[in-house]
């Protein structure tokens, strides 16, 4: 018999296989990470879910190559997520990027943002199944970048809002091409930080992020920028005191083109 597993990366393979003999994939040039943290470029082989306009899959590529510029002007996209976390008290959790992150170091973002793997569980062919799966990778990125235990953070208080459609140059190199799945939650959690991942983490209420992002000494990450610039303050009014608030807001059919 046959795994879920071999049946998804067979299935993803192929048609990326088939991107990569057209040239529309180009392999990474090993060069290119000369100067680079290590424990970054291991990472850098992960597979990420590739996907069509429409969100639905379409192949699989490594991070690495899902994230050249190169291969992001043939058109390549893949799945992605970002996760706004809040305690009780409302505050926002954000995190600074590590220096040796090889996109966007050193930028100001939102609790955790990642992507869902191309394998059993975080894979998922359409919307109910891709935000299952988001969900999965969300729980254990925000483990692997802030500590947070699996338990302080179940999958059943995550909340999907929407999704959005982006694209944005880190630098000549690399850059990002994603749909990014919404989601919130709001937990007290325990945080123990992994620097390689996160230089410096801040919980704010809505008037200290303004206060932020006036100031020219910081730099934020363009995704977290589209987001607080269109919808992040209504879904913030919204939630309130209750997560549950928010659950008016979801939209499963919408990707948000910006």
């Amino acid at each position: 018999m046959v795994s879920m597993t071999t049946d998804i990366t067979t299935n993803v393979a192929t048609t990326t296989n088939a991107l990569r003999l057209t040239g529309a994939i180009t392999d990474i040039d090993l060069s290119l990470h000369t100067g680079l943290d290590q424990e970054q470029i291991r990472l850098m082989d992960e597979v990420c879910i590739v996907v069509g306009k429409d969100d639905k899959p379409v192949g699989s590529a490594s991070k690495k190559t899902c994230h050249l510029m190169t291969n992001i002007k043939a058109g390549l996209l893949h799945r992605a997520f970002s996760v706004f976390l809040f305690n009780t008290n409302n505050q926002l959790l954000l995190q600074k990027r590590a220096d040796g992150k090889i996109t966007f170091p050193q930028m100001w973002t939102n609790t955790c943002c990642s992507h869902p793997l191309a394998i059993a569980g975080e894979y998922g062919d359409c919307i109910e199944t891709s935000v299952e799966g988001v969900k999965i990778a969300a729980q254990r990125k925000l483990e692997h970048e802030l500590g947070i235990p699996n338990e302080d953070v179940p999958l059943e208080d995550f909340h999907f809002l929407t999704r959005i459609h982006y694209l944005a140059p880190s630098d000549v190199i690399w850059g990002e091409h994603e749909i990014d799945y919404i989601l919130f939650i709001q937990k007290d959690v325990r945080l123990d930080i992994n620097l390689n991942e996160v230089s410096e983490t801040r919980y704010v209420t809505q008037e200290q992020l303004k206060e932020m992002l006036k100031d020219p000494m910081l730099s934020h990450t363009p995704w977290f920028k589209l987001i607080y610039e269109t919808f992040l303050y209504k879904w913030w009014n919204e939630l309130g005191s209750n997560i549950k608030n928010i659950q008016v807001l979801k939209d499963l059919e919408t990707i948000h083109r910006m």
